[in-house]
């Protein structure tokens, strides 16, 4: 092989002769079934081998030859590597994820770290020349996102969100529906999430030995080890993350904004009309260092252009549902979450279908496929992912909006343009966040 794969790869789809069919001929084959031949697989790093770093790792098993495991916490690294549907005992292990980077065969990274993690490793990706899928949500803040945007137009980088609930039919179903006026003006929105967690009194104690925790803690402020801060439970702390806010709104409040054509831009409002935490806050921040403190039930309302409100709640206990999304015009509403897409919009597609095209539109030209297949074929052709950066970027940032609303029991005026918060320095200052020296992002 030429040069090197990557670049085999950039220039294949345009020379003819090229080993492997476009993937676009025939229209029902998909990534994973162009995937086979040996002088045509990937090779991939997989940052982060916890929970969501198994399911990424066996997608991406799928398309590519994973040459190199990578975590803070050595034992999960080592399941992987021994899994015989995933590693096989092949490929190198790192403890940092650096060398993964300097490593010039790799032509993929999957990113699938704790929250706090992902923009870090994700612009050090793109710059070392990798293209990058990366779990949600994305960022940790709305200046990381902004930063992460450049840093991928300066690259022109390959970058797929792990967002997987828009390569899904039914959600893009849903999202059609909206775009065809099916239930003619949309006035409103709800989005239920879920509440988080609950739990204090933690002990604190000292990591295991296969655990980094100087390195786990990344950007954060230097804490002493406790077990519930890590791993499965780091969602429920602020410090990391943002709650279900940030976990169940990256994929709910981005099929809502994408399906009212507000996924490049946000609302101009958001209101909190109630939300309790589990422990108090002072000026926003955790008193208590020792208990989960992320917001475990809210409901917030935001204002988009042309009267639309979307509500985001931890349960739409007056409607019906606790998970899903909600679709209400003036000419009738439907639901959908990952289990059903429901209501009469729904039902009268037996008689009257949306256009051929409306699902292909949505899909950005390809045909159907799993979102890591899409990742894959957008490698090959260089094309735009079925979940971008950019308007997960600012659908994400309508969640952190709400965090910081909630974390300061007040009304924000939000400028999409500036990215800004209207006549509020203290709320401002909640768009970044301190950063531990040496762990700095940027």
């Amino acid at each position: 092989m030429s040069a090197s794969r990557r670049e085999f790869l950039k220039t294949a789809t345009a020379v003819a002769g090229a080993s492997f069919i476009p993937y676009w001929l025939p229209v029902d084959r998909t990534a994973a079934a162009e995937s086979k031949s040996a002088n045509d697989r990937l090779r991939a790093g997989c940052i982060g081998n916890g929970g969501m770093g198994s399911g990424d790792a066996r997608a991406v098993r799928n398309f590519a030859d994973i040459v190199a495991f990578c975590d803070v916490d050595r034992s999960h690294s080592e399941r992987l590597h021994s899994d015989p549907k995933i590693g096989a005992g092949k490929g190198d292990i790192y403890d940092d994820y650096r060398k993964v980077l300097d490593r010039s065969d790799i032509d993929v990274v999957t990113i699938s770290t704790p929250d706090h993690w992902h923009t870090k490793i994700a612009i050090d990706a793109l710059r070392a020349g990798k293209d990058v899928y990366c779990q949600k949500p994305l960022t940790l803040t709305i200046d990381e996102g902004k930063l992460l945007c450049k840093v991928l137009n300066e690259t022109g980088r390959v970058f797929q969100v792990g967002t997987q609930q828009r390569s899904d039919e039914k959600f893009q179903t849903a999202v059609a529906l909206a775009r065809a006026g099916r239930i003619g003006k949309i006035h409103r929105v709800t989005v239920a999430i879920g509440g988080a967690a609950q739990g204090s009194g933690f002990m604190k104690t000292q990591p295991p030995k296969e655990l980094d925790w100087e390195r786990w803690l990344g950007q954060t402020p230097k804490v002493d080890y406790i077990p519930e801060r890590c791993h499965k439970n780091f969602r429920w702390w602020y410090e990391y993350s943002g709650g279900k806010m940030t976990d169940w709104g990256a994929h709910h409040v981005d099929i809502a904004q994408w399906a009212l054509g507000f996924e490049n831009t946000g609302p101009s409002t958001i209101e909190v009309l109630s939300c309790e935490h589990p422990q108090p806050l002072k000026n926003g921040w955790p008193t208590v260092d020792n208990a989960f403190n992320t917001a475990i039930r809210f409901n917030v309302r935001c204002q988009f252009p042309d009267g639309v409100e979307m509500f985001i709640r931890n349960e739409a206990d007056d409607l019906g549902f606790t998970n899903g999304v909600m679709f209400e015009g003036d000419q009738g509403r439907y639901f959908v979450n990952r289990g059903k897409l429901t209501g009469a919009p729904v039902d009268a597609l037996k008689d009257d279908p949306l256009p051929a095209d409306a699902l292909t539109a949505l899909r950005k030209g390809k045909p159907k496929d799993s979102h890591m297949g899409n990742f894959i074929a957008c490698v090959r052709d260089r094309g735009p992912t079925q979940s971008d950066v950019f308007s997960h970027h600012r659908n994400l940032s309508t969640c952190h909006l709400a965090n910081i609303a909630m974390r300061l029991g007040r009304t924000l005026t939000w400028d999409p343009v500036s990215e800004q918060i209207v006549g509020d320095a203290e709320a401002n200052a909640f768009l970044s966040r301190p950063q531990r020296q040496g762990y700095e992002v940027g």
